[in-house]
C-alpha cells in the first residue's frame, strides 16, 4: 500500500508537468524572439568622400570622410547598391555644403552631420519606394584639413 500513494503522487507530478511544459517552451521561444537582435548589415560606401568644405577663399579645407551605412534588414543593400549614385550624389553635395570648419571638428558637429546624412538617404530610398531605410550612418574615418 505504501506503493500507491507514491506511485500517485508521482504520476500527479508527470501530469503537472508535461501540461505546464508547452507554456514554458512558450514563454521561452517569446522571450528570446523579442530579446534577440535583429540583423545588422553594414554597406561601405566605397570609395570614401573628398570633397572641399569651408568658406570660398584663397585658402581651400577638405573633408574625407569613409561612410558606412547601418541597416536592420537584409534586402536593404539591394535598394542601398541600386541606388548608390543618387546616394553618393546626395552625399557629395550635402558634404559641400558644410560651411563651418570648426564646427565639422567637433562631435556635436559630426553628429548633427551624420544625421543629416542619414534623413537624406532615407528621403531618396523613400522617394524610389523601396521601402527599405537605414537606420544609422557611420563615420569610419573623418579628416577635416584646414
Amino acid at each position: 500500500m505504501t506503493r500507491q500513494p507514491n506511485l500517485l503522487l508521482s504520476l500527479l507530478i508527470l501530469l503537472c508537468l508535461a501540461s505546464a511544459a508547452p507554456a514554458l517552451a512558450q514563454d521561452d521561444n517569446e522571450a528570446t524572439e523579442e530579446d534577440a537582435p535583429g540583423i545588422t548589415d553594414y554597406i561601405a560606401m566605397d570609395p570614401p568622400f573628398i570633397t572641399h568644405v569651408g568658406q570660398p577663399g584663397p585658402k581651400v579645407s577638405y573633408l574625407k570622410a569613409a561612410v558606412t551605412l547601418r541597416a536592420n534588414r537584409a534586402t536593404t543593400r539591394a535598394a542601398v547598391e541600386a541606388h548608390m549614385p543618387r546616394l553618393r550624389h546626395e552625399l557629395v553635395m550635402l558634404f559641400g555644403e558644410q560651411t563651418d570648419t570648426d564646427t565639422l571638428t567637433t562631435l556635436a558637429g559630426q553628429e548633427a552631420l551624420r544625421e543629416e546624412a542619414k534623413k537624406r538617404i532615407n528621403q531618396v530610398l523613400e522617394e524610389q519606394r523601396t521601402g527599405e531605410a537605414v537606420t544609422e550612418v557611420l563615420f569610419t574615418e573623418f579628416v577635416v584639413q584646414k
